[in-house]
């Protein structure tokens, strides 16, 4: 294994005992949540309990096994030197809203960067008693039924394909709308729902593209290691990786990617946009040539 992947022998565990912790508020009574909403008059954006004791096992642990690391968290920021170059990514529900409604699509992620690349990362979902992790660009899939391999379909066109997105408002930068209405209406079926565990599904093999927009680096940190190790392909609207979050393209195979980066390149025709908008950059920098 690689020098710099040493000691993550132990991730897996630590995700499971993350995943144990979250289950003692899911379906418990609302009243435990402890649910406060941080998004203010930009929308409800939910944060319980869980999110902050999950977050703090995860943080506490990682600093005790890798004391030189850097430590990034939704939750409580950035801590740790950093001076190994190494960067732990913690989201510890992601899909907070799925959470508190009880929906058993939400996750715990980490994601470990290694000077600026994504190399490593894990999705538990405790409900479901599931883990997908990907290592080095090996990527594996644990669940009640056993161990498998993790592995895209291959589905090459937009016409053959299932698609899913958390929900349309996310989509609130200039043309990114318009967008993912031009892929929602190229593919066989398009979904809502599914946060995390949308990509877990792709890498898995039972769906073919996820399109997402406001994404934070730590949404994203841990989903691409885990796509691009069963064949997939993640990126920005630029073709670059979107470690910093942003628009996020992800595509069961690189042909089925190149179409639909074609259409998310596409000038914005529809007859309420007063002058076409073509999305360029990725990442949290997003702009529209006018």
């Amino acid at each position: 294994m690689d020098a710099s992947l040493d000691g993550i022998e132990a991730v897996p565990d630590l995700m499971v005992r993350a995943g144990e912790l979250a289950l003692r508020w899911f379906r418990a009574d609302p009243a435990r949540l402890g649910e406060l909403d941080k998004g203010g008059p930009g929308g409800y954006d939910p944060v319980t309990e869980a999110d902050r004791a999950v977050e703090g096992l995860l943080r506490s642990e990682l600093a005790a096994m890798f004391p030189d690391d850097r430590i990034v968290g939704e939750e409580a920021g950035t801590s740790g030197p950093g001076t190994s170059g190494r960067t732990w990514l913690i989201d510890p529900i992601d899909g907070t809203k799925a959470f508190v409604s009880g929906v058993p699509m939400w996750g715990v992620l980490l994601g470990l960067s290694v000077d600026g690349e994504p190399v490593a990362g894990w999705l538990r979902q405790p409900y479901l008693r599931e883990t997908f992790g990907a290592v080095g660009g090996d990527g594996t899939f644990e669940g009640p039924g056993g161990r498998v391999p993790l592995r895209a379909r291959r589905t090459g066109a937009l016409g053959d394909a299932v698609m899913y997105s958390t929900h349309p408002s996310m989509f609130a930068a200039d043309g990114e709308r318009a967008a993912f209405e031009r892929l929602a209406g190229a593919v066989r079926l398009q979904r809502f729902g599914g946060d995390c565990y949308s990509y877990g599904l792709l890498a898995l093999g039972h769906i073919d593209l996820v399109v997402e927009a406001s994404l934070e680096p730590y949404d994203v940190g841990a989903l691409i290691p885990i796509v691009r190790a069963a064949g997939g392909v993640i990126t920005g609207p630029d073709g670059s990786t979107p470690s910093g979050g942003g628009f996020v393209i992800a595509a069961a195979t690189p042909s089925l990617h190149a179409e639909a980066m074609a259409l998310v390149a596409a000038p914005d025709r529809s007859p309420t946009a007063g002058t076409a908008r073509i999305l360029v950059g990725g990442g949290a920098a997003r702009a529209a040539i006018l």
